[in-house]
C-alpha cells in the first residue's frame, strides 16, 4: 500500500512541476530535485545558499515572500560549477542579503520552492532526532501520551529472561544461565542491542552536551521522564546507559559485545517477535567502550541528585571493565570462528574489531578525567594516535578521545596534559581547516560531499555529521567563525541542498525518506515512517543490490535508494541518530 501511494503521489507531483506550466507549485517535492536548498530552514544572520540544477537555469533568480507576493531579492548566479562524479553542471545562488524572518518562496524559471527564514530553524531538528530514541526504546510500552496514537506500540522485547550463549560461558555462569537485560535502544533497523555502538553512541551524544550543557538542558522531548529535576536530554541516554550496566558481568567485569536472537526477525512489530535472545561473548572492544562510557557518565549525572547512585555505580563499573580489559587487551568478536564452535549459531550484526588501541586510548583517557589518577593517564599516553586525526565512528573513537581531551585539556588539569591537548588540538584544527579548502569550488557549498570517498556505508553521519562536529570544536576552541560557517553548511548538505534533494532525517523537509530500512517504521501500518531518524545516506557500494530495487545511480553522491530493502543506504542506526542530534543541538546552541 505505501509504494502505490508513494509511486501516485510523485506521478502527481512530477506533471505539476513540469516546465511549461504556468502556475508556480510551492509544495512539490520533485522540485527539489532542481532547487536545492535547506529545506528545514536558515537562519536570519547565516549565509543562505541555494543550488539550482541545469533545468531550471535562469538568468536571474528571485525570492518572493510568500504572505505577500512582494520579490524580496533578485539576483543571478554567482558561481557556476560541475561534478567530478556526475559531469552535471550546477549553478550557486546566494541570497544571503535577506535576513527577515519569514517564509518564501525561491523562483528558478518555472520552478519554485519553499524557504524557510527563521531564528531557530533547527530546533525541531534537534527535539526530532532525540525524540527519535524514546520511539526507538526496548523492553517498555511506549505510549501514545508521549508518541501520538500512530506510534503508540505495546512492550516488547522485556529481555528479562536472557541465556548465557555458550560463547558467553563462565564458571559462575555457565550456558543457559537465565539473566534479566532489560531497557536500551533497538540498535538499528533490527532489534537486537549491541555494546560497542551503544557505548559509541552515548559517549558521542554525552561529549556534546559538555560543550553547552545550559542549552542541551533546556530541551524538552515530551518523554516519561519529562518534568522531573534532570534535563531530558540526559534521561534519555539514561535509559541506554541503565541497559548497558546489566551487560556486564559481575564475577569479572567484563561485557558481552552484544544482545541478540540468533538470526534477524523479519519485518515485523516487536510484539510479534519471540525469538529467545541471548548475551554473547566478552570482548575486549565492547569492554573498552563500556568503561569509556560509564566513566564519562560518572561525571556528567554526578552533578544531579537523582542520579548520584548511577554515578557511584558507573564509576565502579568503569575500573572493573578496565581492569579486565588489561587481563585481556585483544579478545576479538569474529562471528564466524564462534559459529565453528558454538550453537546455537548467530547472524546478526558483528561489529567486529581486530584494534583496541583507539578503545584503550578513550577509556583510560575517560577514567583519568573521571578519577585524576595518574595510572589512566599513563596509559592513555602511551595510545595516543600518531597520525592525522580522524572522525570518531564506531569502528575508530580515537575522534572521542580526542574530543575528550580538547574538553578537559580546558581545565589545567596539568601543564603536562595541556601540552597533550594542545597536540590534540592542532591535529583537529589542521583537518577542519582542510576540508574548508573545498568549498569555495564546491557543487553544494559545503566542505562535505565534494569527493566520492565521502560516500559510503553510514556516511551522512560517520563523514558528515561528524564533520560538522569537529567544525563546531573547533569554533569553540577558536572563536573563527569560518568553523561555524561550516558546520552549519554540512547541515545544508545534509537537510535538502545535495544531489539528490532529499532532506535525509525522516518527517522534516519537501522531500524525505518514506521508507527506511526500520522494521517498525514497514510494520505498523503507518503511512510516514518514525519521525526524527538519519538514514545512511549514498553509498556506491550497493551491497544490498541483490535484494532490492535498482539504485537511481550509481554515482557516488546519487547512490541513494529510497526502500525498505536498501539497508546499504536507507536503514537507521542510534549512532548515526546520535551524531545527527549532538550535531543540530549544538549548532542550535551557537548560532543566536
Amino acid at each position: 500500500m505505501k509504494s502505490n501511494l508513494t509511486i501516485a503521489l510523485a506521478a502527481a507531483l512530477l506533471t505539476a512541476c513540469t516546465p511549461g506550466k504556468k502556475e508556480i507549485v510551492t509544495t512539490d517535492a520533485n522540485c527539489a530535485d532542481v532547487i536545492k536548498v535547506n529545506q528545514v530552514g536558515y537562519y536570519p544572520s547565516q549565509e543562505k545558499v541555494a543550488v539550482i540544477e541545469a533545468d531550471a537555469f535562469a538568468d536571474s533568480y528571485s525570492l518572493v515572500n510568500a504572505q505577500t507576493g512582494e520579490t524580496v531579492w533578485t539576483g543571478s548566479a554567482v558561481r557556476e560549477t560541475t561534478s567530478e562524479m556526475s559531469g552535471k553542471v550546477r549553478q550557486i545562488v546566494d541570497f544571503s542579503s535577506v535576513k527577515e524572518t519569514g517564509s518564501y518562496v525561491l523562483k528558478a524559471g518555472n520552478y519554485a520552492m519553499n524557504v524557510e527564514i527563521s531564528e531557530h530553524p533547527l530546533r525541531k531538528v534537534a527535539v526530532g532526532a532525540m525524540k527519535a530514541f524514546y520511539l526507538n526504546r526496548s523492553g517498555v510500552e511506549i505510549l501514545a501520551e508521549y508518541a501520538g496514537e500512530e506510534y503508540a506500540r505495546p512492550a516488547a522485547h522485556l529481555d528479562t529472561e536472557v541465556l548465557i550463549h555458550p560463547s558467553a560461558a563462565s564458571k559462575q555462569r555457565p550456558e543457559g544461565t537465565v539473566i534479566s537485560s532489560p531497557f536500551g535502544w533497538y540498535d538499528a533497523g533490527d532489534f537486537n542491542k549491541y555494546i560497542v555502538n551503544s557505548g559509541f553512541s552515548t559517549g558521542l551524544m554525552l561529549m556534546a552536551y559538555q560543550m553547552r550543557p545550559e542549552h542541551f538542558a533546556s530541551y524538552s522531548y515530551n518523554i516519561p521522564e519529562s518534568g522531573n529535576a534532570t534535563p531530558d536530554y540526559l534521561d534519555e541516554i539514561y535509559f541506554n546507559l541503565k541497559w548497558m550496566l546489566t551487560m556486564q558481568d559481575p564475577n569479572d567485569g567484563g561485557v558481552y559485545h552484544k544482545l541478540t536472537v540468533p538470526s534477524f526477525e523479519g519485518f515485523e512489530m516487536p510484539a510479534d517477535c519471540h525469538k529467545q535472545r541471548y548475551v554473547v561473548q566478552k570482548t575486549t572492544a565492547a569492554t573498552l567502550d563500556f568503561a569509556a562510557a560509564m566513566a564519562q557518565a560518572s561525571r556528567i549525572y554526578g552533578q544531579y541528585e537523582e542520579y548520584a547512585e548511577f554515578s557511584k555505580t558507573a564509576l565502579e563499573a568503569a575500573k572493573k571493565a578496565w581492569l579486565w580489559a588489561r587481563k585481556n587487551p585483544s579478545i576479538a568478536y569474529r562471528q564466524n570462528e564462534m559459529n565453528e564452535k558454538f550453537d546455537p549459531d548467530v547472524t546478526t550484526g558483528a561489529y567486529d574489531d581486530e584494534s583496541f588501541g583507539d578503545e584503550f586510548f578513550w577509556a583510560s583517557s575517560e577514567l583519568y578525567f573521571a578519577t585524576g589518577k595518574r595510572q589512566y593517564l599513563n596509559f592513555a599516553e602511551g595510545f595516543v594516535p600518531k597520525g592525522d586525526y580522524t572522525l570518531p565512528s564506531w569502528g575508530n573513537v580515537n575522534g572521542l578521545a580526542i574530543m575528550a581531551w580538547l574538553i578537559e585539556g580546558t581545565y589545567g588539569f596539568s601543564p603536562e596534559t595541556d601540552l597533550l591537548a594542545q597536540r590534540l588540538q592542532y591535529k583537529l584544527i589542521n583537518y577542519c581547516d582542510a576540508c574548508l579548502e573545498s568549498v569555495p569550488s564546491s557543487c553544494f557549498q559545503s566542505p562535505y560531499g565534494n569527493t566520492p570517498s565521502d560516500f559510503g556505508w553510514g556516511c551522512l553521519s560517520e563523514m558528515c555529521c561528524s564533520r560538522a562536529l569537529s567544525m563546531l570544536f573547533a569554533y569553540r576552541l577558536t572563536s573563527e567563525d569560518k568553523y561555524l560557517k561550516g558546520a552549519l553548511q554540512c547541515a545544508d548538505y545534509l537537510f535538502g541542498r545535495n544531489a539528490t534533494g532529499y532532506c535525509y532525517v525522516t518527517g522534516f523537509g519537501t522531500k524525505s525518506p518514506m521508507h527506511p530500512h526500520q522494521r517498525i517504521s514497514e510494520a505498523d501500518g503507518v503511512e510516514a515512517p518514525l519521525p526524527g531518524f538519519l538514514v545512511g545516506g549514498p553509498n556506491p557500494g550497493q551491497q544490498d543490490r541483490a535484494t532490492c530495487p535498482e539504485y537511481p545511480s550509481n554515482v557516488p553522491d546519487e547512490s541513494y535508494n529510497d526502500h525498505m530493502a536498501s539497508y546499504a543506504s536507507n536503514e537507521i542506526a542510534i549512532n548515526w541518530n546520535a551524531a545527527l542530534a549532538a550535531m543540530v543541538s549544538w549548532l542550535d546552541a551557537e548560532i543566536k
